[in-house]
Protein backbone atom coordinates (compact mmCIF):
# COMPACT_ATOMS: atom_id res chain seq x y z
CA UNK A 1 0.00 0.00 0.00
CA UNK A 2 1.28 3.44 -0.96
CA UNK A 3 2.58 5.66 1.83
CA UNK A 4 -0.40 7.36 3.46
CA UNK A 5 1.28 10.76 3.64
CA UNK A 6 1.96 10.68 -0.10
CA UNK A 7 -1.71 9.87 -0.81
CA UNK A 8 -2.89 12.85 1.22
CA UNK A 9 -0.44 15.22 -0.44
CA UNK A 10 -1.46 14.04 -3.90
CA UNK A 11 -5.15 14.56 -3.15
CA UNK A 12 -4.42 18.02 -1.77
CA UNK A 13 -2.42 18.93 -4.88
CA UNK A 14 -5.40 18.00 -7.08
CA UNK A 15 -7.66 20.17 -4.92
CA UNK A 16 -5.18 23.03 -5.28
CA UNK A 17 -5.27 22.71 -9.07
CA UNK A 18 -9.09 22.67 -9.13
CA UNK A 19 -9.52 25.48 -6.59
CA UNK A 20 -9.60 28.50 -8.96
CA UNK A 21 -12.23 27.06 -11.34
CA UNK A 22 -15.62 28.74 -11.10
CA UNK A 23 -18.06 25.84 -10.99
CA UNK A 24 -21.85 25.94 -11.00
CA UNK A 25 -24.70 23.58 -11.93
CA UNK A 26 -23.80 23.97 -15.59
CA UNK A 27 -21.24 25.63 -17.79
CA UNK A 28 -17.58 25.81 -18.63
CA UNK A 29 -16.40 25.40 -15.02
CA UNK A 30 -17.89 21.93 -14.71
CA UNK A 31 -16.52 20.91 -18.11
CA UNK A 32 -13.03 22.13 -17.20
CA UNK A 33 -13.21 20.25 -13.89
CA UNK A 34 -14.34 17.03 -15.57
CA UNK A 35 -11.59 17.38 -18.19
CA UNK A 36 -9.02 17.62 -15.38
CA UNK A 37 -10.42 14.52 -13.66
CA UNK A 38 -10.54 12.72 -16.99
CA UNK A 39 -6.78 13.14 -17.34
CA UNK A 40 -6.43 11.30 -14.02
CA UNK A 41 -9.00 8.60 -14.77
CA UNK A 42 -8.74 6.80 -18.12
CA UNK A 43 -12.22 5.74 -19.20
CA UNK A 44 -14.07 8.60 -17.53
CA UNK A 45 -16.92 9.51 -19.89
CA UNK A 46 -18.53 12.95 -19.93
CA UNK A 47 -22.24 13.12 -20.75
CA UNK A 48 -24.43 16.10 -21.58
CA UNK A 49 -28.14 16.61 -21.07
CA UNK A 50 -29.87 19.50 -22.88
CA UNK A 51 -31.51 22.35 -21.00
CA UNK A 52 -35.24 21.79 -20.71
CA UNK A 53 -34.94 18.00 -20.37
CA UNK A 54 -37.48 16.64 -17.91
CA UNK A 55 -36.20 14.48 -15.05
CA UNK A 56 -39.09 13.34 -12.88
CA UNK A 57 -40.50 16.50 -11.29
CA UNK A 58 -37.51 18.65 -12.32
CA UNK A 59 -36.26 20.32 -15.49
CA UNK A 60 -32.63 20.72 -16.50
CA UNK A 61 -31.92 24.46 -16.12
CA UNK A 62 -30.45 26.84 -18.65
CA UNK A 63 -26.67 26.96 -18.85
CA UNK A 64 -25.04 29.84 -16.97
CA UNK A 65 -21.73 31.40 -17.93
CA UNK A 66 -19.89 34.35 -16.41
CA UNK A 67 -16.91 36.17 -17.85
CA UNK A 68 -16.38 38.97 -15.35
CA UNK A 69 -18.08 40.85 -12.53
CA UNK A 70 -17.16 43.78 -10.33
CA UNK A 71 -18.31 46.81 -8.41
CA UNK A 72 -16.20 49.90 -9.10
CA UNK A 73 -16.22 53.25 -7.34
CA UNK A 74 -16.39 56.59 -9.14
CA UNK A 75 -12.62 56.56 -9.62
CA UNK A 76 -12.79 53.20 -11.37
CA UNK A 77 -11.31 51.17 -8.50
CA UNK A 78 -12.79 47.70 -8.24
CA UNK A 79 -13.96 47.43 -4.65
CA UNK A 80 -15.42 43.96 -5.29
CA UNK A 81 -13.83 41.80 -7.96
CA UNK A 82 -15.03 38.39 -9.16
CA UNK A 83 -11.55 37.78 -10.58
CA UNK A 84 -10.11 37.81 -7.05
CA UNK A 85 -12.73 35.49 -5.51
CA UNK A 86 -15.47 33.72 -7.44
CA UNK A 87 -17.71 33.61 -4.36
CA UNK A 88 -18.29 37.36 -4.79
CA UNK A 89 -21.14 36.77 -7.26
CA UNK A 90 -24.42 34.99 -6.48
CA UNK A 91 -24.52 31.85 -8.60
CA UNK A 92 -26.73 32.17 -11.70
CA UNK A 93 -26.87 35.98 -11.38
CA UNK A 94 -28.54 37.85 -14.23
CA UNK A 95 -26.35 40.23 -16.21
CA UNK A 96 -26.20 43.86 -15.08
CA UNK A 97 -24.31 46.97 -16.21
CA UNK A 98 -25.43 50.15 -14.51
CA UNK A 99 -24.50 52.94 -12.13
CA UNK A 100 -26.34 53.20 -8.82
CA UNK A 101 -26.17 54.85 -5.44
CA UNK A 102 -24.95 52.81 -2.47
CA UNK A 103 -28.44 52.76 -0.99
CA UNK A 104 -29.80 50.97 -4.07
CA UNK A 105 -26.75 48.72 -4.41
CA UNK A 106 -27.05 47.67 -0.79
CA UNK A 107 -30.26 45.76 -1.62
CA UNK A 108 -28.15 43.41 -3.72
CA UNK A 109 -25.32 42.82 -1.23
CA UNK A 110 -24.99 39.82 1.10
CA UNK A 111 -22.66 39.35 4.06
CA UNK A 112 -22.47 37.59 7.44
CA UNK A 113 -22.31 39.89 10.47
CA UNK A 114 -21.60 36.88 12.72
CA UNK A 115 -18.61 35.93 10.53
CA UNK A 116 -17.25 39.35 9.60
CA UNK A 117 -14.24 38.11 7.61
CA UNK A 118 -16.13 35.50 5.56
CA UNK A 119 -17.58 35.87 2.06
CA UNK A 120 -20.83 33.85 1.97
CA UNK A 121 -21.63 31.38 -0.84
CA UNK A 122 -25.11 32.06 -2.22
CA UNK A 123 -26.93 30.78 -5.32
CA UNK A 124 -30.19 31.56 -7.05
CA UNK A 125 -30.60 28.71 -9.50
CA UNK A 126 -34.35 28.81 -9.95
CA UNK A 127 -35.26 32.48 -9.38
CA UNK A 128 -33.99 35.32 -11.54
CA UNK A 129 -31.93 37.88 -9.63
CA UNK A 130 -28.42 39.26 -9.32
CA UNK A 131 -26.23 40.05 -6.37
CA UNK A 132 -22.79 40.27 -4.83
CA UNK A 133 -21.38 38.62 -1.71
CA UNK A 134 -18.69 40.22 0.42
CA UNK A 135 -17.36 40.06 3.94
CA UNK A 136 -19.17 42.12 6.54
CA UNK A 137 -15.94 43.97 7.27
CA UNK A 138 -15.56 44.94 3.63
CA UNK A 139 -19.19 45.97 3.43
CA UNK A 140 -18.65 48.40 6.32
CA UNK A 141 -15.93 50.19 4.32
CA UNK A 142 -18.19 51.09 1.39
CA UNK A 143 -18.68 54.84 1.24
CA UNK A 144 -21.75 56.72 0.09
CA UNK A 145 -21.68 57.57 -3.58
CA UNK A 146 -22.24 56.08 -7.01
CA UNK A 147 -20.93 52.67 -8.06
CA UNK A 148 -20.56 50.99 -11.43
CA UNK A 149 -22.07 47.52 -11.11
CA UNK A 150 -21.18 44.96 -13.78
CA UNK A 151 -22.00 41.26 -14.07
CA UNK A 152 -20.99 39.97 -17.49
CA UNK A 153 -23.03 36.77 -17.45
CA UNK A 154 -25.30 34.87 -19.77
CA UNK A 155 -28.14 32.42 -19.20
CA UNK A 156 -29.12 30.45 -22.29
CA UNK A 157 -30.14 27.04 -23.53
CA UNK A 158 -27.19 24.68 -23.19
CA UNK A 159 -26.37 21.43 -21.42
CA UNK A 160 -25.86 19.92 -18.01
CA UNK A 161 -22.69 17.82 -17.83
CA UNK A 162 -21.81 14.86 -15.64
CA UNK A 163 -19.13 12.18 -15.84
CA UNK A 164 -19.26 8.44 -15.29
CA UNK A 165 -16.63 5.73 -14.82
CA UNK A 166 -17.62 2.05 -14.82
CA UNK A 167 -15.01 -0.47 -13.64
CA UNK A 168 -16.12 -4.00 -14.45
CA UNK A 169 -15.79 -6.74 -11.86
CA UNK A 170 -16.33 -10.48 -11.69
CA UNK A 171 -20.04 -9.99 -11.04
CA UNK A 172 -22.70 -7.63 -12.36
CA UNK A 173 -23.57 -6.47 -8.84
CA UNK A 174 -22.43 -2.90 -8.38
CA UNK A 175 -21.03 -0.58 -5.76
CA UNK A 176 -22.12 2.99 -6.48
CA UNK A 177 -19.92 5.99 -5.62
CA UNK A 178 -21.28 9.48 -6.20
CA UNK A 179 -19.76 12.91 -5.65
CA UNK A 180 -20.59 16.42 -6.84
CA UNK A 181 -18.68 19.03 -8.82
CA UNK A 182 -20.88 22.14 -8.82
CA UNK A 183 -19.46 24.40 -6.10
CA UNK A 184 -16.90 27.14 -6.75
CA UNK A 185 -13.84 27.74 -4.56
CA UNK A 186 -14.63 25.84 -1.38
CA UNK A 187 -12.57 22.95 -0.11
CA UNK A 188 -14.34 20.61 2.33
CA UNK A 189 -17.80 21.08 0.87
CA UNK A 190 -16.75 20.43 -2.67
CA UNK A 191 -13.22 19.63 -3.66
CA UNK A 192 -12.63 17.02 -0.97
CA UNK A 193 -15.37 14.85 -2.49
CA UNK A 194 -14.14 14.78 -6.10
CA UNK A 195 -10.45 14.36 -5.22
CA UNK A 196 -11.04 11.55 -2.69
CA UNK A 197 -13.38 9.84 -5.16
CA UNK A 198 -10.72 10.15 -7.86
CA UNK A 199 -8.15 8.64 -5.51
CA UNK A 200 -10.49 5.73 -4.78
CA UNK A 201 -11.13 5.23 -8.49
CA UNK A 202 -7.39 5.09 -9.22
CA UNK A 203 -6.92 2.56 -6.41
CA UNK A 204 -9.80 0.44 -7.77
CA UNK A 205 -8.35 0.60 -11.28
CA UNK A 206 -5.07 -0.74 -9.89
CA UNK A 207 -6.56 -3.84 -8.24
CA UNK A 208 -5.66 -7.14 -9.87
CA UNK A 209 -9.29 -8.20 -9.65
CA UNK A 210 -12.56 -6.80 -8.42
CA UNK A 211 -15.46 -8.92 -7.23
CA UNK A 212 -17.98 -6.18 -7.86
CA UNK A 213 -18.47 -3.69 -10.65
CA UNK A 214 -17.94 -0.06 -9.59
CA UNK A 215 -20.09 2.76 -10.94
CA UNK A 216 -18.52 6.14 -10.12
CA UNK A 217 -20.24 9.42 -11.00
CA UNK A 218 -19.26 13.09 -10.81
CA UNK A 219 -22.40 15.21 -11.00
CA UNK A 220 -23.86 18.60 -10.10
CA UNK A 221 -25.61 18.24 -6.75
CA UNK A 222 -29.37 17.57 -6.59
CA UNK A 223 -30.33 18.15 -10.23
CA UNK A 224 -27.44 15.90 -11.29
CA UNK A 225 -28.47 12.97 -9.11
CA UNK A 226 -32.10 13.39 -10.21
CA UNK A 227 -31.07 13.42 -13.87
CA UNK A 228 -28.78 10.42 -13.36
CA UNK A 229 -31.56 8.45 -11.66
CA UNK A 230 -34.00 9.34 -14.42
CA UNK A 231 -31.64 7.76 -16.95
CA UNK A 232 -30.39 4.76 -14.96
CA UNK A 233 -32.99 3.98 -12.30
CA UNK A 234 -34.02 0.47 -13.39
CA UNK A 235 -30.41 -0.64 -13.79
CA UNK A 236 -29.39 0.79 -10.42
CA UNK A 237 -32.31 -0.88 -8.64
CA UNK A 238 -31.37 -4.27 -10.09
CA UNK A 239 -27.63 -4.13 -9.56
CA UNK A 240 -26.49 -1.75 -6.78
CA UNK A 241 -25.80 -3.62 -3.54
CA UNK A 242 -23.99 -0.82 -1.69
CA UNK A 243 -22.69 2.68 -2.19
CA UNK A 244 -21.63 5.99 -0.71
CA UNK A 245 -22.32 9.66 -1.34
CA UNK A 246 -18.87 11.23 -1.01
CA UNK A 247 -18.74 14.77 0.33
CA UNK A 248 -17.11 16.80 3.11
CA UNK A 249 -14.30 14.31 3.53
CA UNK A 250 -11.19 16.47 3.84
CA UNK A 251 -10.74 18.28 7.16
CA UNK A 252 -9.12 16.69 10.22
CA UNK A 253 -11.54 17.60 13.01
CA UNK A 254 -13.80 14.54 13.25
CA UNK A 255 -15.49 11.69 11.40
CA UNK A 256 -19.22 11.61 10.75
CA UNK A 257 -21.81 9.09 9.58
CA UNK A 258 -25.17 9.74 7.91
CA UNK A 259 -27.32 6.65 7.37
CA UNK A 260 -29.41 5.66 4.40
CA UNK A 261 -33.15 6.10 4.88
CA UNK A 262 -33.51 2.44 5.89
CA UNK A 263 -30.52 2.67 8.23
CA UNK A 264 -29.74 -1.04 7.94
CA UNK A 265 -28.24 -1.50 4.48
CA UNK A 266 -24.88 -3.14 3.88
CA UNK A 267 -23.46 0.35 3.40
CA UNK A 268 -24.72 1.39 6.84
CA UNK A 269 -23.25 -1.67 8.57
CA UNK A 270 -19.91 -1.21 6.84
CA UNK A 271 -19.74 2.53 7.51
CA UNK A 272 -20.44 2.09 11.20
CA UNK A 273 -17.86 -0.69 11.55
CA UNK A 274 -15.18 1.38 9.83
CA UNK A 275 -15.81 4.47 11.93
CA UNK A 276 -16.14 2.61 15.24
CA UNK A 277 -12.68 1.20 14.61
CA UNK A 278 -11.24 4.46 13.24
CA UNK A 279 -12.60 7.03 15.69
CA UNK A 280 -14.88 5.71 18.46
CA UNK A 281 -16.05 9.28 19.07
CA UNK A 282 -17.33 9.74 15.51
CA UNK A 283 -20.50 11.80 15.14
CA UNK A 284 -23.68 9.92 14.34
CA UNK A 285 -26.43 11.68 12.44
CA UNK A 286 -29.90 10.48 11.52
CA UNK A 287 -31.80 10.46 8.26
CA UNK A 288 -33.49 13.65 9.44
CA UNK A 289 -30.07 15.37 9.12
CA UNK A 290 -29.85 14.62 5.38
CA UNK A 291 -28.98 17.41 2.97
CA UNK A 292 -27.00 16.12 -0.01
CA UNK A 293 -27.64 13.65 -2.83
CA UNK A 294 -28.67 10.92 -0.41
CA UNK A 295 -32.04 12.73 -0.49
CA UNK A 296 -32.49 11.49 -4.05
CA UNK A 297 -30.75 8.10 -3.88
CA UNK A 298 -32.73 7.05 -0.80
CA UNK A 299 -36.03 8.74 -1.71
CA UNK A 300 -39.23 6.65 -1.33
CA UNK A 301 -39.48 4.29 -4.26
CA UNK A 302 -35.80 4.76 -5.14
CA UNK A 303 -34.36 3.31 -1.93
CA UNK A 304 -30.81 2.66 -3.04
CA UNK A 305 -28.46 1.44 -0.25
CA UNK A 306 -26.45 4.67 -0.04
CA UNK A 307 -24.83 5.85 3.20
CA UNK A 308 -22.36 8.66 3.85
CA UNK A 309 -18.97 8.67 5.58
CA UNK A 310 -17.70 12.21 6.17
CA UNK A 311 -15.24 14.22 8.18
CA UNK A 312 -17.01 17.43 9.38
CA UNK A 313 -20.55 17.19 8.00
CA UNK A 314 -22.00 19.85 5.74
CA UNK A 315 -23.92 22.57 7.65
CA UNK A 316 -22.19 21.50 10.89
CA UNK A 317 -18.89 23.38 10.74
CA UNK A 318 -18.59 27.17 10.95
CA UNK A 319 -16.75 27.65 7.64
CA UNK A 320 -19.47 25.85 5.65
CA UNK A 321 -20.59 27.72 2.51
CA UNK A 322 -18.15 30.57 3.05
CA UNK A 323 -14.74 31.62 1.81
CA UNK A 324 -13.31 30.26 5.08
CA UNK A 325 -13.82 26.71 3.75
CA UNK A 326 -10.41 26.84 2.12
CA UNK A 327 -7.32 24.75 1.46
CA UNK A 328 -6.03 25.40 4.97
CA UNK A 329 -9.16 23.85 6.47
CA UNK A 330 -8.76 20.82 4.22
CA UNK A 331 -5.40 19.18 4.88
CA UNK A 332 -3.40 16.31 3.37
CA UNK A 333 -3.87 14.40 6.64
CA UNK A 334 -7.61 15.04 6.63
CA UNK A 335 -7.96 13.89 3.02
CA UNK A 336 -5.86 10.80 3.69
CA UNK A 337 -8.06 9.90 6.66
CA UNK A 338 -11.22 10.27 4.61
CA UNK A 339 -9.72 8.28 1.74
CA UNK A 340 -8.62 5.49 4.09
CA UNK A 341 -12.04 5.23 5.75
CA UNK A 342 -13.79 4.86 2.40
CA UNK A 343 -11.14 2.49 1.03
CA UNK A 344 -11.61 0.27 4.07
CA UNK A 345 -15.37 0.35 3.56
CA UNK A 346 -14.94 -0.81 -0.03
CA UNK A 347 -12.45 -3.51 1.01
CA UNK A 348 -14.99 -4.86 3.49
CA UNK A 349 -17.66 -5.02 0.80
CA UNK A 350 -15.20 -6.76 -1.53
CA UNK A 351 -13.86 -9.26 1.01
CA UNK A 352 -16.86 -10.01 3.22
CA UNK A 353 -17.65 -13.72 3.25
CA UNK A 354 -19.26 -16.46 5.34
CA UNK A 355 -16.61 -18.41 7.27
CA UNK A 356 -16.68 -22.07 8.26
CA UNK A 357 -13.94 -23.83 10.24
CA UNK A 358 -13.17 -27.22 8.69
CA UNK A 359 -11.99 -29.15 11.76
CA UNK A 360 -13.82 -30.15 14.90
CA UNK A 361 -12.68 -28.48 18.12
CA UNK A 362 -9.93 -25.87 18.03
CA UNK A 363 -7.40 -26.32 15.22
CA UNK A 364 -3.79 -26.99 16.22
CA UNK A 365 -2.28 -23.69 15.13
CA UNK A 366 1.19 -23.96 16.68
CA UNK A 367 2.42 -26.66 14.32
CA UNK A 368 1.44 -24.45 11.40
CA UNK A 369 3.34 -21.44 12.72
CA UNK A 370 0.18 -19.42 13.27
CA UNK A 371 0.97 -18.50 16.87
CA UNK A 372 3.33 -15.58 17.58
CA UNK A 373 6.78 -16.86 18.56
CA UNK A 374 7.30 -14.05 21.05
CA UNK A 375 4.90 -13.81 23.97
CA UNK A 376 3.94 -10.20 24.69
CA UNK A 377 0.75 -8.45 25.70
CA UNK A 378 0.16 -7.53 22.07
CA UNK A 379 0.78 -11.06 20.86
CA UNK A 380 -1.59 -12.37 23.51
CA UNK A 381 -4.28 -9.98 22.26
CA UNK A 382 -3.66 -11.15 18.70
CA UNK A 383 -4.07 -14.79 19.67
CA UNK A 384 -7.22 -14.01 21.62
CA UNK A 385 -8.72 -12.16 18.66
CA UNK A 386 -7.84 -15.04 16.33
CA UNK A 387 -9.39 -17.64 18.62
CA UNK A 388 -12.47 -15.49 19.22
CA UNK A 389 -12.93 -15.18 15.48
CA UNK A 390 -12.52 -18.94 14.93
CA UNK A 391 -15.11 -19.64 17.63
CA UNK A 392 -17.76 -17.94 15.49
CA UNK A 393 -16.77 -19.54 12.17
CA UNK A 394 -19.72 -21.91 11.84
CA UNK A 395 -20.74 -20.92 8.33
CA UNK A 396 -23.68 -18.80 9.43
CA UNK A 397 -21.87 -15.51 10.00
CA UNK A 398 -19.85 -13.24 7.75
CA UNK A 399 -16.46 -11.84 8.67
CA UNK A 400 -18.09 -8.42 9.09
CA UNK A 401 -20.58 -9.86 11.57
CA UNK A 402 -17.85 -11.69 13.45
CA UNK A 403 -15.58 -8.64 13.54
CA UNK A 404 -18.39 -6.58 15.02
CA UNK A 405 -19.23 -9.30 17.57
CA UNK A 406 -15.67 -9.56 18.88
CA UNK A 407 -15.03 -5.82 18.48
CA UNK A 408 -12.01 -6.16 16.23
CA UNK A 409 -11.35 -4.26 12.99
CA UNK A 410 -12.28 -6.23 9.88
CA UNK A 411 -9.00 -5.22 8.21
CA UNK A 412 -6.92 -6.69 11.04
CA UNK A 413 -8.77 -10.02 10.94
CA UNK A 414 -8.58 -10.37 7.16
CA UNK A 415 -4.88 -11.42 7.04
CA UNK A 416 -5.67 -14.09 9.66
CA UNK A 417 -8.51 -15.38 7.50
CA UNK A 418 -6.18 -15.51 4.49
CA UNK A 419 -3.68 -17.63 6.44
CA UNK A 420 -6.33 -20.02 7.74
CA UNK A 421 -7.72 -20.45 4.23
CA UNK A 422 -4.21 -21.05 2.88
CA UNK A 423 -3.68 -23.88 5.40
CA UNK A 424 -7.03 -25.46 4.57
CA UNK A 425 -8.47 -24.78 8.02
CA UNK A 426 -11.13 -22.32 6.98
CA UNK A 427 -13.67 -22.32 4.20
CA UNK A 428 -14.75 -18.97 2.78
CA UNK A 429 -18.01 -18.50 0.90
CA UNK A 430 -18.51 -15.05 -0.52
CA UNK A 431 -21.80 -13.30 0.03
CA UNK A 432 -24.19 -13.57 -2.91
CA UNK A 433 -26.72 -10.80 -3.45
Amino acid sequence: MENHKIIGERLHSWATDLWPINRSLTGAGIRKTLDYLGDLLPGLTVHEVPSGTLAYDWTVPAEWSIRDAYIADEEGNRVIDFQKNNLHVIGYSDPVDQWMELGELDKHLYSLPDQPTAIPYITSYYARRWGFCLSYNQRQTLKSGRYHVVIDSELKSGVLNYAELILRGETSEEVFLSTYVCHPSMANNELSGPVVTTGLAQWLQGLEKRRYTYRIVFIPETIGSIVYLSKNFEHLKRHVIAGFNITCIGDDRCYSYLPSRSGNSLSDLVAQHVLQNTDPDFKRYTWLDRGSDERQYCAPGVDLPIATIMRSKYSEYPEYHTSLDDLNLVTPAGLEGGFTALRRAIEIIEQNAYLNIKVLCEPQLGKRGLYPTLSTKDSGDQVRAMMDMISYCDGTRTLLEIASLIEEPFWELLPVVEKLVEYGLLERKYVVF
